[in-house]
Formats: structure tokens, C-alpha cells, sequence
């Protein structure tokens, strides 16, 4: 759902994206705005979905995960069914961090995130493959990192 956003709003989503914890005394003088006017900006936009909410981003490396892969998924069987099954049986897996229904020869692609190879195996062959409900995996593991980003484009709000 597309919402209608204003230069002042457009303004907002750009410096929370960078900045998260800004403090809405600092938001609200960056944008020339009064803090209650800022705020009550910010609350809407939070009601409406566009702030979904807020949080630290950690670096997976520095806390011991050290292994991500994109994970294909292909069920056994198409259809509702299935596809909610799937959906309720992954939807609390820690490892798991991203899960979207795609088009082409695959049914998912996951993000999956794993301390070491050995774990990620062990993922794979003792949950994700032990599913009746799952036909075929293919993983790619992530090599190396060359872009990271959380800043969704705004450019077309405009």
C-alpha cells in the first residue's frame, strides 16, 4: 500500500534510515519542524506501516555467525497446503533469517545464517531436508560481503 508522503515525511524516513536513535528534539530541528509537530509526523507514520520499527543491526561475524547462504527451497507438492505448512514449520527457525515465495523452478528463497559449515549442514540435512513436505534444496554460500545496506530508495516518493 502506497502512501501519500510529503517532502517533510520524505525528509523524516531519509534521516531514520541513517539514523534510528535520533532523538526527536534533534529530528524535529533538522527538519525545521517543532519536536511535537515532528512527532506526531513520526507517529503517523508509524501507525500507518511506512516505520515498521527500529532496531540494532548487528555484525553477524562479531558475534560468532559466520556462514550465510541463499537457500532454494522446492516442495514436494504444490499448493495452499503445503505452502502454509512450510510457512508455519520455518516461521521460529533462528536460522532462518528471510523467507519469500518466488517464481521459477524453486518455491522459496531463505537466508540462512549459521556459526560455522559444520552447523549449516547439520541445518540442512537434520531440519530443513527432514521435512516431508520438501522435495529438493540448492544453497549458495555467501562469499564475501561487497554492499550491506538497510536504506530503502525514496527517490520515487517524490
Amino acid at each position: 500500500m502506497s502512501h501519500m508522503l510529503d517532502e517533510i515525511d520524505i525528509n523524516i524516513l531519509k534521516i531514520l534510515q541513517i539514523e534510528g536513535r535520533l532523538p526527536n528534539s534533534e529530528l524535529a530541528q533538522r527538519i525545521f519542524l517543532s519536536p511535537s509537530q515532528c512527532l506526531r509526523r513520526l507517529r503517523h507514520l508509524e501507525k500507518t506501516g511506512v516505520v515498521r520499527g527500529y532496531a540494532a543491526l548487528l555484525n553477524p561475524q562479531s558475534i560468532g555467525l559466520g556462514v550465510q547462504a541463499y537457500v532454494y527451497v522446492t516442495l514436494e507438492k504444490n499448493g495452499q497446503d503445503s505452502a502454509d505448512e512450510f510457512a508455519e514449520t520455518i516461521k521460529n527457525w533462528e536460522e532462518i533469517l528471510e523467507c519469500w515465495a518466488v517464481t521459477g523452478d524453486e518455491d522459496y528463497l531463505m537466508r540462512a545464517i549459521a556459526p560455522s559449515l559444520q552447523d549449516y549442514s547439520d541445518f540442512l540435512m537434520k531440519r530443513l531436508l527432514a521435512l516431508p513436505i520438501v522435495s529438493a534444496v540448492r544453497s549458495n554460500i555467501l562469499l564475501q560481503e561487497l554492499k550491506d545496506s538497510t536504506i530503502l530508495p525514496l527517490k520515487q516518493l517524490k
